[in-house]
């Protein structure tokens, strides 16, 4: 059971993974801080495509050593993405990273039937949270992928999250649908949602987790909430993997995560070929370094 995002690094370390990592437009500092410690931690080997003359004046001021890294230069932030994506889609890079590059320009390249990263599946996004208050690491999804998934969505979303947490050795996570109350209520879509979820899992139709829903938040992450309202649940207090009913819940909770809790945050794209970091510009360097941890582990 992780407890830390440290820990983390400490199985790449284990298990001796050291994987290439593409820096779509590379000339950004907070994901070069990221790209340099993950380097020289030695669990990465980038490549840095993008304009290399603004790429190695950020490397001087900041004094970052990437003195082994692969540079392609190309001015062209269009071009940069299609350079990076087609590296993964070769196999000649394992993870792709944003740099300093608008979401859709780095998106087009990624669904690009010819070239790009498409599996058939639903991409979605997943995020790693150590948060102090909570006894173990608790995983996020989808709050900046799918904007009101409905239960297909949620489904793909749930079986790119477990089968992450999966590859994380966590065997049999448990997965908890929240909703605003804990009981179905047939004018309320995600509780429907979450008791479908829950069923479909107790009849193998989504595999290697436990799924329990309708969950109000408290219940999900609290024992003492859980018995206080009765509820005899497997996953109530225990949660590995909360699934949002929509992008604002999700959001919102990410966002008061980091800023109000002052939690700790991984976070990668899955449903792709390979993970793809995606911070955002308000991400945190930590963030982004523990984001590249998540993906290697991927």
């Amino acid at each position: 059971m992780f407890k830390k995002l440290s820990d983390l690094e400490l199985l790449i370390k284990k298990k001796k993974v050291v994987k290439t990592l593409a820096l779509a437009v590379s000339q950004d500092p907070h994901s070069l801080d990221a790209v340099a410690k993950a380097y020289q931690s030695g669990i990465i080997k980038p490549v840095l495509i993008g304009d290399r003359e603004q790429t190695e004046s950020i490397i001087k001021q900041n004094g970052y050593d990437l003195s082994g890294a692969v540079f392609v230069n190309e001015t062209d932030p269009e071009e940069c993405v299609s350079i990076a994506v087609k590296l993964v889609n070769e196999g000649k890079a394992d993870v792709l990273m944003k740099g300093k590059v608008a979401t859709p320009t780095l998106l087009k390249g990624v669904l690009n039937k010819e070239w790009g990263l498409r599996t058939g599946t639903l991409l979605s996004h997943f995020a790693l949270f150590e948060v102090e208050t909570y006894h173990k690491l608790i995983a996020v999804t989808d709050v900046a992928m799918n904007i009101a998934p409905d239960l297909k969505d949620k489904i793909a979303i749930v079986n790119n999250s477990v089968g992450y947490l999966n590859k994380l050795g966590i065997a049999k996570p448990k997965v908890a649908v929240l909703g605003a109350i804990e009981m179905v209520n047939e004018n309320m879509q995600a509780t429907l949602d979450a008791a479908l979820l829950s069923k479909m899992n107790q009849r193998d139709q989504i595999k290697n987790c436990i799924i329990d829903g309708p969950l109000a938040f408290d219940n999900a992450v609290s024992f003492e909430s859980a018995r206080h309202k009765n509820i005899k649940s497997a996953v109530a207090g225990d949660t590995d993997l909360l699934l949002m009913p929509d992008i604002e819940v999700g959001n919102v909770l990410y966002k008061s995560l980091v800023f109000f809790a002052k939690a700790k945050v991984a976070s990668v794209i899955l449903g792709a070929k390979s993970p793809i970091v995606l911070t955002s510009r308000s991400d945190s360097e930590e963030s982004k370094y523990n984001s590249i941890l998540l993906a290697v582990l991927g």
